[in-house]
């Protein structure tokens, strides 16, 4: 234990008296730990002196008749640099403790104690150093046998959780993993830090992943609900590819000796993770094995393979759900998809295909792929529910909504949400806007000019079947002046709407530029 005042004014060959009345220097002062003991007898030595430290002075400095007002003066000063205590030694310049002294600390709450005359400064100063290398030492030796349990701890057949676990019995805290998809993986002890702690916790854990930057950061968790709880957290792998964030809960920062031992552990879970990740890079190539077959429509080595491995395949009605594959997502990417594969006892199924992360999932869950869509940012294809000999057909599906998806900035477009727009929509994507946009110049050209509004009507016009009445009701127009705009715009356009190709393709024109 670190030396404090109290251990100062316990020790008997000191023989010290605490001078400031019963109860003024709280309990806390008395306890506060003592980094040094210094002598001086400058009138301000605080620039000499840090937070910690006990003063020992003869009060040469002072005068005969102590004025109340310097007294102050210069145990503010001792107060506002941090000074654990203020020692006095009589009998030295002056026979007793000035009462302008005492009473000065008394005001502060600084502890003032009297040395008397046969203990020299010296004592008190070895003894401090004596505690602090004792301490130092222990400290020291504490550390070691926790790295050498902790390092045993990482042999068991599940070293990750018995490192985090030994790693909260020898610091006395909560320990925490969460893992890359962004979910607390494991937690000692278990349930150790309730809510809103946690979810704030996690939630600061998901912000420094998304960064895919190496970072250290303390958090006061639960302080919504008068808790507050001191946290923090570190990341693990390298940057652009975290594994993980470890978290530990703290009442205090930890010295020099704690931090070793966290040390060791981030290395050490650093190290299970990567080797975790060379598994799962195995077991990536594994699914993209089997995701060609069950493409290809042979499901019966995927569903033996993944039976054995995973859990059985997803069940009819399917759906196929295609996303980008971007580097900086893709590891959270599979560690979220892993998790819901263990979730569903394997009725779940992904792999990648080529730069694409394919999923085949039961029709039930189709808001997994929303939720991927929100949590990593990227677009997603959703196929519709297909029986299983439809899979190839799903996997087109998606793709083509994985591009309509790209092209929209959309988070998730479904295949039903295209199909039902027909296939002019389809085809009117944004490779055509080019050749829209030139067809539909003239009438663009002529609106802006003369402040008309061919454009609109003709899209009214064909939406309502080239019907003249119907879209001069929907304009608020007469008919005839639906018929002078339709002629305006064949002069412009330089062709006969009467035919229903011409009407069709400057339907397909309209779409592809809204």
């Amino acid at each position: 234990m670190q030396p404090t005042v109290q251990t100062l004014l316990d020790r008997p060959e000191l023989d010290l008296t605490l001078l400031t009345p019963a109860g003024v220097p709280s309990a806390e002062a008395l306890a506060a730990p003592v980094t040094w003991a210094h002598s001086s007898d400058l009138a301000d030595p605080t620039p000499f002196l840090d937070a910690g430290n006990v003063l020992l002075t003869t009060g040469t400095q002072f005068e005969a008749d102590l004025d109340p007002a310097f007294a102050d003066a210069y145990v503010r000063r001792l107060r506002e640099t941090g000074i654990a205590a203020l020692g006095f030694g009589t009998e030295v310049i002056r026979a007793g403790t000035p009462a302008a002294l005492v009473d000065a600390c008394a005001r502060e709450g600084l502890p003032l104690f009297e040395v008397p005359y046969r203990v020299p400064f010296i004592a008190i100063v070895r003894l401090v150093a004596d505690a602090l290398a004792e301490d130092a030492y222990a400290r020291h030796t504490w550390s070691l046998a926790a790295q050498r349990a902790i390092s045993l701890a990482a042999l068991r057949p599940d070293g990750l959780s018995a490192t985090l676990g030994e790693l909260s019995n020898r610091i006395g805290a909560w320990v925490g993993l969460i893992d890359a998809s962004g979910s607390l993986d494991r937690e000692a002890p278990e349930g150790g830090l309730g809510q809103p702690a946690l979810g704030e916790v996690v939630g600061e854990a998901r912000s420094m992943l998304r960064r895919g930057q190496r970072a250290s950061r303390t958090l006061m968790a639960g302080e919504s609900v008068g808790q507050p709880q001191r946290m923090t957290l570190q990341t693990l792998g390298s940057g652009g590819s975290l594994r993980g964030v470890l978290a530990i809960g703290d009442s205090a920062e930890l010295d020099q000796a704690g931090r070793e031992v966290v040390t060791s552990v981030i290395a050490l879970a650093g190290l299970a993770l990567e080797q975790n990740r060379d598994l799962d890079r195995a077991r990536g190539h594994l699914r993209s094995g089997l995701l060609r077959s069950i493409l290809a429509g042979d499901l019966t080595l995927a569903e033996r393979v993944a039976g054995e491995m995973w859990g059985p395949l997803p069940a009819a009605p399917l759906r196929i759900a295609v996303t980008d594959a971007a580097p900086q997502h893709l590891d959270r990417l599979t560690e979220l998809l892993e998790l819901r594969v263990e979730e569903r006892g394997g009725r779940l199924f992904f792999g990648r295909d080529d730069d694409d992360v394919v999923i085949v999932l039961e029709d039930a869950d189709a808001e997994l792929a929303g939720e991927i869509a929100t949590e990593f940012e990227v677009p997603v294809g959703l196929s519709d529910a297909v029986t299983a000999d439809g899979i190839a057909r799903a996997h087109e599906q998606a793709l083509r909504a994985l591009d309509r998806a790209r092209e929209t900035g959309s988070g998730v477009v479904a295949f039903d949400e295209i199909s039902r727009q027909g296939v002019l929509a389809f085809l009117a994507r944004t490779d055509a806007r080019a050749v829209a946009l030139a067809t539909l110049a003239p009438l663009d050209q002529h609106d802006a000019a003369n402040g008309t509004s061919l454009v609109g009507t003709m899209r009214s016009w064909l939406e309502h079947g080239g019907q003249f009445d119907a879209t001069a009701q929907a304009l608020g127009v007469h008919r005839h002046t639906v018929r002078s705009r339709v002629a305006l715009a064949e002069r412009l356009l330089g062709r006969d709407l009467s035919g229903f190709h011409v009407r069709a393709d400057l339907w397909a024109a309209l779409l592809a530029v809204d």
